[in-house]
């Protein structure tokens, strides 16, 4: 069909808009796991106040004046600018034994849940990927731990193997496993189906490189989140085994030691006890918020997007 439109003499026509460009970032799904994260707010805020007590408790107890085990004239002083969280009847300054308990208790928790995790994580996923018989024999397994009282088992294990906080470690550790294997496995279970497992066993992956390349680096999102909330469970698992006598022995101390030592002081010099106990609440409410937020952020219905 002809042109009819007319030009105006001495007029030209308005020249076309150029196409607007636009640019595309891509985006990885550490980045948006990440970007997620940081949008929580109680996570980030959590995240800080931890990292604080545990430079807190690592540089600042080698920075400050008092050793732990040092005897000072001060005794049973209330807090004070020399001693700000006071001192035991001995002369004992109480904020160096709250660092050095708290570096203990840190060390229990995490070292509980990184062993916890790689057993657990392995056991459930090589439970769901097999499935059948395996699954039946391993899970029953897992379940016969679950079924086990935490607390008088861990005191009685403790009680012939521990005393050390590494040794209190292991012990809780073999009780924390079994929870993370139900969880592992049911990630699994939902994954082996995914089309990447059926292209890695169509190129001949062995079992074990399609467990531990395919389906534990997928499954990272809910084994960090497990991870996280082990820490909590330790440090409150350890703090109740300390304050019965059955966890960390002098001349090791922890935050749960320090409790139960200070508890017929509870009238008298209720520093002794209240300081240690703070810094048990912060530690076990940082992270279980820091949990929350990678909970959030490690949607599994995320992937690989495109903004």
């Amino acid at each position: 069909m002809p042109d009819t439109r007319t030009e105006t003499p001495g007029t030209r026509p308005a020249p076309a808009a150029p196409d607007r460009e636009f640019t595309v970032a891509e985006r990885s799904q550490g980045q948006l796991v990440l970007r997620r994260f940081l949008q929580h707010r109680a996570a980030v805020v959590s995240l800080g106040v931890l990292v604080a007590l545990i430079l807190l408790a690592y540089v600042g107890g080698v920075l400050w004046k008092y050793d732990p085990g040092q005897y000072t004239p001060d005794n049973s002083v209330p807090p004070s600018w020399d001693h700000p969280f006071g001192t035991d009847s001995a002369g004992r300054d109480q904020f160096a034994q709250v660092l050095r308990g708290t570096r203990i208790s840190l060390q229990v928790s995490v070292s509980v849940a990184i062993l916890a995790t790689l057993v657990g994580t392995l056991w459930g996923s090589v439970a769901g990927y097999f499935g059948g018989k395996v699954d039946t024999i391993m899970m029953r397994i897992s379940d016969l731990v679950l079924t086990l009282p935490l607390i008088a088992v861990a005191a009685m294990l403790s009680h012939n193997f521990g005393g050390t906080w590494y040794l209190i470690a292991l012990v809780i550790a073999a009780l924390y496993w079994a929870y993370v294997s139900r969880v592992s496995r049911g990630v699994v279970l939902s994954l082996r189906e995914k089309e990447f497992v059926e292209a890695a066993k169509a190129l001949g992956a062995s079992d074990t490189r399609i467990i531990l390349r395919h389906l534990v680096p997928n499954a990272l999102g809910s084994i960090l989140v497990n991870l996280t909330i082990l820490v909590a469970l330790a440090i409150l698992l350890e703090t109740s085994l300390s304050y019965l006598g059955f966890g960390v022995t002098p001349p090791d101390t922890s935050l749960g030691l320090l409790v139960s030592e200070a508890q017929t002081a509870l009238t008298t010099r209720p520093w002794l006890f209240y300081f240690p106990g703070l810094f048990i609440i912060l530690i076990a409410l940082t992270i279980n918020f820091i949990g929350d937020g990678l909970r959030d952020a490690f949607d599994p219905q995320q992937t690989k997007v495109r903004q």
